[in-house]
């Protein structure tokens, strides 16, 4: 069995809620079995400007940090991610995994840990297949990673669209207005469709099923008929172009077409 001496953690990609408790679990988890952790800023770009040869000492210092129990205290409950995030194109190259690759064997760093969603997850593939055993940690409110229910950030984004939502229902109500309300997603309706049952929407448009526009629209204006003053309409970000009109604009002239019900997008 290989002996890890030293480990990296990064996040990278867009934050999730739930991050910093993942290093502080892995960082003291880690220490605990003689391991020393350090923490790569900025994601896989930190990776790579680790290895700017400028000024070698000075770029380090300032993209890897020792990690310690101390270091990673009180860190459960703070957003975002104490070692920041971005995105690295450069990384995707054979010239920027070169630069990876360089990094950790000069500060003797054995595996990586990634926290992230899909991009992370090929990032830390692409570097174990370069001799860097990497474990992918799924950390994304898309909840789009395989093999796992429910990833790092979907519960409490979850819970973030509902709370924004309550408010939004409170002018539906007082103006008798549909308010069709995109959610994030990447391309993913899970978190939109669960962020629709949650909150007893009318209508949900998410890419993975067809959305059958004259059923919408006939179940908002039977709710008009029966007196029904407030509706919330959820769509999925990164839905088709409906001809040629981005999917959320379409729906609501359509909604405001068929029904005279007044439609707002937020």
């Amino acid at each position: 069995m290989q002996k890890f001496r030293k480990i990296g953690i990064l996040s990278s990609g867009g934050d999730a809620p739930g991050m910093n408790a993942a290093i502080r679990a892995v960082t003291r988890r880690a220490l605990s079995q003689g391991i020393e952790v350090v923490g790569i800023l900025g994601g896989y770009a930190g990776l790579l400007g680790a290895a700017d040869e400028s000024d070698p000492d000075v770029i380090r210092e300032k993209h890897l940090r020792p990690l310690d129990a101390h270091s990673v205290s009180n860190i459960v409950t703070r957003g975002g991610t104490i070692l920041y995030s971005s995105r690295c194109p450069e990384f995707k190259t054979e010239a920027g995994m070169a630069k990876a690759l360089r990094v950790c064997h000069e500060q003797s760093i054995d595996a990586i840990i990634a926290i992230g969603g899909d991009g992370t997850f090929r990032g830390a593939t692409d570097l174990t297949n370069h001799g860097i055993p990497s474990i992918g940690i799924p950390g994304t409110i898309d909840n789009d990673i395989t093999a796992t229910e429910l990833t790092i950030g979907f519960d409490t984004a979850l819970n973030t669209c509902l709370r924004m939502i309550d408010d939004l229902r409170d002018t539906a109500e007082s103006h008798a207005r549909c308010i069709i309300t995109e959610i994030m997603g990447n391309g993913c309706g899970l978190l939109a469709l669960y962020t629709g049952i949650a909150s007893g929407a009318i209508s949900i448009a998410i890419p993975e099923i067809p959305f059958d526009l004259d059923y919408a629209c006939q179940k908002i204006a039977n709710a008009r008929a029966v007196g029904k003053r407030g509706m919330i309409a959820i769509c999925s970000e990164k839905l088709p172009e409906l001809d040629g009109v981005p999917f959320t604009d379409s729906y609501a002239a359509e909604i405001q077409q068929r029904t005279d019900v007044c439609t707002r997008i937020n």
